[in-house]
């Protein structure tokens, strides 16, 4: 399984910064050394070009060279530096190759960073500089349309598993019926003012695995109601999990890692190609996170390994059904 890393450029961040900047890297050292079934790739930069398929031209000129307001660095959370700038675009770059490798044959390829769905057309915010998932999105249907003229564009799911909603994702794809945006996340986390994604499941504090587990169920079952796509982006953020400082829910290891298997087996079922990212995890220890992580590595080598074993395999469609679910907003009649 191919994985995409861009941990060479490191933030010069002022001590006791909350961003856990170490984690990429160790992660990249756990898995060459306990999963040597993912093979790793230093990502590519995405061009201006490419960038411009979500953001304004205006927005990536001053991410580019340096003329970010204060303000705007402020809601980034990150001053600005050029290792920022260059690792911003190859985190972009990352999701861009990991599309493209799920989509030509590999099935399911991986983002070691990623998730960076806070931000906006015109501005970053909470982490997040530019939109990977977003301009995956855009990019991949592009190289649709040009191989394939006939078939309407590229249908495009991004399932947002992180604990912080998906704002800037929901808001870049408000108005495109080909883009599919599912956020489960924390009701009373940030963002505090949300996007209408065009399914948001909101969770209590202290939500568990059972209960999240079951929402999870219903909201993929009303996901294919209402959509088919070609592609899943899914945003693995191991922030739910009871250990992160931001988190706020309380699920466990085990219920993080029956939550990606859902997540994986639910597009393995219907052959869809999958590439993920890692989003959020703050967890008060990191080892706790790069644990969520590896987890997640390891069911995407299983869901890949049957990707390569049985592509030819006719897809079955399984329905999954819960009963009680938190609040649901955006759900179809």
């Amino acid at each position: 399984m191919h994985a995409y890393y861009a941990d060479q450029f490191v933030l010069p961040l002022p001590s006791g910064h909350r961003f856990p900047m170490a984690k990429y890297r160790r992660l990249r050292e756990r898995l060459a050394t306990e999963l040597p079934q993912v093979r790793m790739l230093e990502a590519l930069p995405a061009s201006a070009g490419e960038l411009a398929l979500v953001h304004t031209p205006d927005y990536i000129a001053a991410v580019g060279d340096g003329t970010l307001s204060p303000a705007a660095q402020r809601e980034i959370g990150f001053p600005w530096s050029p290792a920022m700038a260059e690792r911003a675009r190859r985190s972009v770059g990352a999701t861009l190759q990991a599309c493209r490798e799920a989509m030509t044959g590999g099935g399911v390829s991986a983002n070691l960073a990623g998730g960076t769905h806070h931000a906006y057309a015109d501005r970053g915010g909470g982490f997040c500089v530019f939109n990977d998932a977003a301009v995956a999105a855009r990019l991949m249907q592009a190289e649709h349309s040009r191989r394939d003229r006939t078939s309407g564009p590229l249908q495009v799911a991004i399932i947002d598993l992180d604990v912080h909603q998906g704002n800037g994702t929901a808001r870049i794809f408000a108005r495109d019926a080909s883009v599919f945006t599912l956020s489960m996340h924390g009701a009373k986390n940030f963002p505090f003012r949300k996007e209408p994604s065009d399914l948001d499941v909101d969770l209590p504090d202290a939500c568990g695995d059972s209960a999240y587990l079951e929402a999870l169920d219903h909201a993929l079952d009303e996901l294919e109601r209402r959509f088919t796509p070609g592609l899943v982006i899914y945003l693995a953020g191991a922030d739910p999990h009871e250990g992160d400082r931001l988190g706020r829910l309380k699920l466990s290891f085990d219920g993080l890692e029956a939550r990606d298997r859902r997540v994986m087996d639910w597009a393995w079922q219907r052959r869809m190609p999958l590439a993920f990212a890692m989003a959020g995890g703050y967890g008060v220890d990191m080892e706790t996170t790069l644990q969520v992580q590896m987890h997640t590595y390891r069911t995407a080598v299983e869901y890949q390994q049957r990707w390569q074993a049985m592509a030819s395999r006719p897809p079955t469609a399984t329905a999954v059904t819960a009963t009680g679910a938190p609040h649901w907003q955006n759900a179809g009649a």
